[in-house]
């Protein structure tokens, strides 16, 4: 179907329950993850997987949703977006139960690869039927409508993986999405009409497989040098340099295509080139930051799934109120005079996970959380629409696929990055205390905090476990001083780049885009 029919209101309202159904999923999936890394790493509830490994559990999903998703745009262009849709959430549960069902951490990792694919076929078909099925002013009250889907799935994800994991064992969390993906799938088959482009885009194979493969040496090398502490070594620096060279020649072989999925002349651009890197280092220090966060309330805190779910609310609750405030703000004042300053905020709080310790108030901790995200709440909306705006009205469907690519890139090597360090820093801390223990007992502490406290309790060695909590904590703070640096970094570089000479500092984007932008953007 290549024009939009005309559909009763009714239908309009049920294919919009059914997309959010849809993006709920992909939400309550990107969060239910960090509340259960501390039970992955577990050696008997969970897989005994190393940081390196946890890493890869979150980085190779993303990794598949950031190269993937401009491609799946064309091919619901060729074949139909509820066909890609509905291969999406097939793929997508299946991958699901593989990961519930993984026998060990590798298996875990490509499960969550598989996943990622079945994300990136789906968000962008998602969009693109909402986009077909509603026109004018009703268009632009369903993408609020569905912007909510986000925010609940923020919140309801902790909470879901922490009752899952107080009740059930790790792979719950995963195998929950497969009934959410039936009652979606029988949504689709009943209500929603197969759209399709009238120009199809060519399938960019070149580009998909060379930014694949550019990332994932990029991280692989990244996260090795968590693993061997060091950075000097071939198997180090040969695959962080066959990255870079491989996106390199991403870069030249997207400026010679006629039609590129990844255009990387909007980068040019001084507002759309600088914005999406702001937003780019940004999402690297959300990545790093939460990263650390999952370990550090159930690790060296000891709190339970469910506790440390409920935890991470403020968070949620502090995105879903800065969503709409930013675009209130902007109309009021200037993009430039609230969106650097809230940036700034944001890093400031990554940073002040130098000040949290074994003992620090939970009253604290939510204080902190709930300004983090309100702060990034603030920023994202309306800095995406400004971005967006930003580009003839034609280069739209461009300027988002690569607005989407920036953000999952950084927040891949933001999990590679942010992992290593705290690997170094940990191992580095820990190695004093390890004089007088056995050689198999300081190999095991040597991997990471969660297995010496495991090998501590199992051979009565409670000073190892304070210690391996004092390292921990150690490493937090390194960590959190770089992601801050990073984070200021992206608030300089957006200061930068909405310079009152430029049209989006100039000019407020509309607030209804700006809190619809602000939660989709962080998918």
């Amino acid at each position: 179907m290549t024009t939009s029919p005309t559909l009763s209101k009714f239908k309009q309202q049920s294919i919009l329950a059914v997309l959010m159904l849809c993006s709920l999923l992909i939400w309550l999936d990107n969060t239910v993850l960090s509340i259960t890394l501390e039970t992955l790493a577990d050696p008997v509830h969970g897989l005994a997987a190393d940081p390196a490994e946890l890493q890869w559990a979150t980085g190779s999903y993303t990794l598949a949703f950031a190269t993937l998703m401009f491609t799946a745009g064309a091919l619901g262009d060729r074949f139909g977006h509820r066909t890609v849709l509905a291969a999406g959430l097939v793929i997508f549960a299946g991958s699901s139960v593989w990961a519930a069902y993984a026998g060990d951490a590798g298996q875990l990792i490509a499960a969550r690869a598989a996943m990622g694919v079945g994300s990136a076929l789906i968000m962008p078909a998602n969009l693109a039927i909402l986009m077909w099925t509603f026109t004018g002013p009703a268009r632009t009250t369903a993408l609020a409508i569905f912007s909510t889907s986000a925010g609940v799935g923020m919140a309801a994800g902790p909470v879901l993986a922490g009752l899952l994991l107080d009740h059930f064992w790790w792979g719950s969390v995963f195998l929950v999405n497969a009934p959410v993906v039936v009652l979606a799938l029988a949504g689709i088959a009943v209500l929603v009409p197969n759209f399709r482009s009238p120009l199809a885009r060519p399938l960019d194979l070149a580009g998909m497989l060379l930014s694949i493969s550019g990332l994932a040496a990029l991280a692989y090398g990244l996260i090795r040098a968590g693993q061997v502490a060091a950075w000097g070594r071939a198997d180090v620096w040969m695959p962080i340099a066959v990255g870079v060279v491989l996106l390199a020649a991403f870069v030249l072989v997207e400026l010679r295509v006629k039609m590129p999925s990844f255009d990387p002349r909007l980068l040019t651009q001084r507002t759309f080139g600088g914005g999406n890197a702001a937003l780019g280092l940004l999402f690297f220090a959300m990545a790093a930051a939460t990263f650390y966060h999952a370990f550090y309330l159930q690790g060296a805190r000891g709190f339970s799934p469910m506790e440390a779910g409920l935890a991470s609310l403020p968070t949620a609750l502090g995105a879903i109120l800065g969503a709409p405030l930013g675009p209130r703000l902007v109309r009021r004042w200037s993009l430039r005079t609230v969106c650097a300053p809230a940036l700034t905020v944001a890093a400031l709080t990554m940073g002040a996970y130098g000040f949290l310790g074994l003992h620090t108030p939970l009253v604290g901790i939510e204080i902190l959380l709930f300004v983090q995200g309100l702060s990034i709440g603030m920023v994202l909306g309306p800095v995406t629409a400004a971005l967006i705006s930003s580009l003839p009205l034609e280069r739209a469907g461009a300027g988002s696929a690569v607005t989407n690519t920036v953000r999952q890139t950084g927040s891949v090597i933001g999990i590679a990055v942010g992992g290593t360090i705290m690997s170094i820093i940990y191992r580095r801390a820990i190695e004093p205390s390890l004089v007088e223990v056995p050689g198999p007992v300081q190999d095991r502490a040597r991997v990471s905090a969660e297995q010496a406290r495991h090998i501590a309790t199992a051979t009565d060695r409670p000073a190892l476990a304070h210690a391996a909590d004092d390292a921990f904590i150690h490493a937090m703070h390194v960590g959190a001083v770089w992601i801050m640096l990073v984070a200021l970094f992206g608030a300089a570089v957006l200061v930068f780049a909405l310079r009152p000479a430029g049209r989006s500092a100039s000019t407020a984007p509309d607030p209804a885009v700006g809190e619809r932008a602000g939660v989709a953007g962080g998918a």
